[in-house]
């Protein structure tokens, strides 16, 4: 369920903006992408899994928050974002 080291490390270089950005509103979103996928495979497999659904839940919210702030700030930021990770929206 946790996301390996490389996974992580994979999702901050394609969201970085320089070479030590890691904690970015983008590179936050990514980090979080992924782990709403994982996520969401698990579920697939364990449907009565509610404490984690919980959990997911709360990411889905934080990301979307992420989003929010990212498109009032720049609306081009956020398109290109969406694109990059394969949002729907």
């Amino acid at each position: 369920m946790a996301l390996t080291k490389e996974e992580k490390t994979a999702a901050v270089v394609s969201q970085q903006m320089h070479e030590k950005d890691t904690g970015s509103s983008e590179v936050q979103i990514a980090i979080l992408t992924k782990r709403i996928t994982s996520l969401t495979d698990h579920f697939k497999a364990n449907k009565k899994d509610h404490h984690s659904r919980r959990g997911l839940l709360q990411m889905v919210g934080r990301r979307r928050k992420l989003l929010d702030y990212i498109r009032r700030r720049d609306e081009a930021k956020y398109q290109s974002v969406i694109a990059a990770l394969g949002i729907r929206k």
